[in-house]
């Protein structure tokens, strides 16, 4: 999945990535369609594209094993096991569609052509970029190094997930910070969702009030939605959690168990916590090859792929097009939007190919299953707008903390995923 669990995010280069002096490279295959990015927008889009008839699709994919991401809060939370979260590659790969075994190193969109980190040429008569969002460890000077160390983890990877696990079940007493980055970053909610149910796991112990707990949230409240706040805000009253808004993570020090907060304005007063667990979600990025290959707007720091929010086909070249966080739309990333995105891409890029003009969009839909404790979630769903959009109108009451939404976060997505959006069915 062309997720960057393992991936360093660096400034994206100024120029292509490509030498214009550089000796033309013939591709080595062309396919109809290549998607790039084996995760859930790719594989479910490819399986999408098939379902409506198309052949000759061709999905770029480096990793071996599949992950659902989703799954992470609870594994970090005790509330899942890791084995849960992985399916090899090859098992949901859709029939028909060949798998390129590589990673992206460029595009380039007038010869209509991705080079491969290995060197091969691959041609295209449609891209559609999937390729996940990358983590910027580096962004905070200190953090990567500190990530070695036994009492610093990120729950937004693999193995992190499993490390911040034991690290929140030892616990008995000290101070526990976890942080959310600001920017564009992928479910940034979910920063929180470890936090809330180790907090409901430290007070089933006796041990909660040993233990402060410090959150770091880049807005002015700590979800950003005003029927949302409200029921966080309860949460976080209800466990003595200390909230730090309208900040951000400014240095780790991994010796001295030292973090070191400020306004995320990047004036004003700092402040030092030290810490005996340290759960951080690091500022994101899209993958640099999207802005060296001339594929991002200009004056978009993030480097995302620079699409028409609606239709999901990029601006300046009908023939590319991108879903997911490495996007340039306007939605939380999240994969509850994806979903939505990919039967929209698969609608418009069969109209394409047919002649006709795309004619669906995209509504921004975005959906955050907040995990307040171990057995309750606020159901986040919501409109570009920021206003409640529900998928299921009869139940607008779901955002309130509840055990039905529990079991559908916890039990019944997993299964959708697997079963259902991943084989493009949904």
């Amino acid at each position: 999945m062309a997720h960057p669990d393992e991936d360093q995010r660096h400034t994206p280069a100024a120029e292509p990535a490509v030498r214009q002096d550089a000796p033309e490279r013939r591709p080595v295959s062309r396919h109809r369609i290549v998607i790039v990015g084996g995760g859930n927008g790719g594989v479910s889009a490819a399986a999408r594209l098939r379902r409506a008839g198309v052949t000759d699709i061709a999905l770029i994919e480096p990793q071996s094993t599949h992950r659902y991401q989703p799954l992470f809060s609870h594994v970090a939370g005790g509330t899942a096991r890791a084995s849960e979260t992985t399916r090899p590659q090859a098992a949901v790969m859709p029939a028909g569609v060949s798998w390129i075994r590589d990673a992206v190193a460029a595009v380039d969109p007038r010869a209509r052509t991705v080079t491969l980190s290995g060197g091969d040429v691959v041609g295209y008569e449609h891209l559609v970029l999937s390729p996940g969002i990358v983590k910027d460890w580096d962004a905070v000077p200190g953090l990567g190094e500190s990530l070695q160390t036994p009492h610093v983890a990120s729950h937004y990877v693999y193995d992190g997930a499993q490390k911040l696990s034991a690290l929140l079940r030892d616990t008995r007493s000290g101070t526990v910070v976890f942080t959310q980055p600001p920017g564009p970053a992928s479910c940034a909610g979910a920063s929180q969702k470890p936090m809330y149910q180790a907090c409901a796991h430290w007070r089933a112990r006796g041990v909660l009030d040993d233990i402060r707990v410090v959150l770091v949230v880049p807005e002015e409240t700590v979800f950003g939605l005003p029927h949302i706040d409200a029921e966080l805000d309860r949460i976080v009253a209800e466990y003595g959690i200390e909230l730090r808004t309208a900040s951000e993570l400014r240095r780790v020090d991994g010796v001295s168990r030292e973090v070191v907060i400020g306004p995320r304005t990047g004036g004003g007063a700092e402040e030092r916590i030290g810490y005996d667990v340290l759960n951080v979600v690091p500022p994101q990025s899209a993958p640099d090859w999207i802005a060296a290959s001339g594929l991002a707007a200009a004056d978009d720091p993030g480097g995302f792929a620079e699409v028409d929010p609606g239709t999901l086909r990029h601006r300046r070249f009908e023939d590319i097009w991108a879903i997911g966080d490495a996007a340039a739309t306007t939605n939380s990333k999240s994969g509850g939007a994806l979903r939505k995105q990919t039967y929209v891409l698969a609608k418009n890029l069969t109209a394409a190919l047919s002649g006709r003009t795309p004619a669906h969009r995209y509504d921004g839909y975005g959906v955050c299953p907040m995990t307040v404790s171990r057995s309750s979630v606020v159901w986040a769903e919501f409109g570009p707008d920021g206003r409640p959009d529900p998928t299921i109108p009869f139940l607008p009451g779901m955002f309130r903390e509840n055990r039905l939404s529990w079991i559908a976060d916890r039990h019944v997505l997993p299964w959708v995923y697997w079963n259902l959006i991943l084989p493009g069915r949904v």
